[in-house]
């Protein structure tokens, strides 16, 4: 289904960086994914039911759907749109959650562990938080932060309803909380330019210099309050490899970080980039997914 994008909208800068980092052929397969409307896709909220009864219910509103193989809460509807499942009371009682398939990967690929403490750096508006607290069933201890007060009550919101209990709620800008916290895991879903989803009109170069410093303060946080032995899942948006490949460059000159190579059932499913960095992800925007890049670092000692 066409959104009828004007690909002339592209910012000539961002054209030519993304046609020199992946070439020709591969920059014509991103503006085709930039170009699409992409399905609604939900995620069961496994702490409030369970997918039997999600699907009985989408069944009953004659709702088609489809499944990932990376996922078993994941689903993609074929007949309904956002408007729709709003006014079902699956969602208004928090059962689901309206997110990308995309921004479903980090959490998974993060691995959350019952026990664990674990930090969500940039958390608003929730996805990514309660998603961690349902791979747990609540049984972690999550700290969420949001700086933005706005966007810190909507992260409030969507953690109360999905009844993500386990969810510390902290009002801070993550770059300067405490050197005293240490935390066994931890998500950076990274501020950036948004240059892997259809948005890319509004992109300027300040845009992603801006995005560029904040990411370095954030990943360089992450690791010094990273506990030895821990996990650091490094995620945007974004393919463009200055916010990304870039990032990890720069996190892997620390001598106790390691890239730990991503593996999932169903990783050869995605639509991928290639990535200079072995073992990280770049997913190529198509019909289904947004661009987006993940990382995942072990700190060593």
């Amino acid at each position: 289904m066409e959104q009828n994008i004007n690909m002339n909208l592209i910012p000539t800068f961002l054209a030519k960086m993304l046609e020199l980092n992946y070439g020709k052929e591969k920059y014509n397969l991103i503006c085709k994914g930039y170009n699409v409307k992409r399905p609604t896709t939900l995620r069961v909220n496994t702490l409030k039911t369970d997918k039997v009864s999600i699907e009985n219910a989408l069944k009953s509103q004659n709702i088609s759907f489809k499944k990932v193989r990376w996922s078993d809460d994941a689903y993609i509807l074929k007949n309904a749109d956002e408007q729709k499942i709003k006014t079902l009371s699956i969602y208004e009682n928090g059962e689901i959650y309206l997110q990308s398939l995309s921004s479903m990967l980090p959490p998974i690929i993060l691995q959350p562990k019952v026990g664990a403490d674990i930090l969500d750096m940039t958390a608003a508006p929730g996805g990514k938080t309660t998603q961690i607290a349902a791979l747990t069933q609540n049984r972690s201890n999550i700290t969420a932060c949001e700086m933005n007060n706005i966007r810190f009550e909507r992260l409030k919101y969507n953690v109360e309803k999905q009844g993500a209990k386990c969810v510390y709620l902290m009002k801070e800008d993550s770059r300067r909380i405490s050197d005293f916290f240490s935390f066994d895991q931890i998500l950076l879903d990274a501020p950036c330019s948004g240059s892997g989803t259809s948005n890319v009109n509004i992109i300027t170069e300040e845009l992603i210099k801006k995005s560029v410093k904040a990411q370095k303060t954030l990943i360089k946080k992450a690791i010094k309050i990273l506990k030895p032995g821990g996990s650091l899942v490094y995620s945007t948006c974004s393919i463009l490899p200055c916010e990304n490949e870039e990032m990890i460059e720069e996190a892997l000159k620390n001598p106790n970080m390691k890239i730990e190579p991503i593996e999932f059932e169903g990783i050869e499913d995605l639509p991928l980039l290639d990535s200079k960095i072995k073992g990280t992800l770049c997913v190529c925007p198509n019909d289904l997914y947004e661009g987006f890049y993940i990382a995942k670092l072990n700190k060593i000692r």
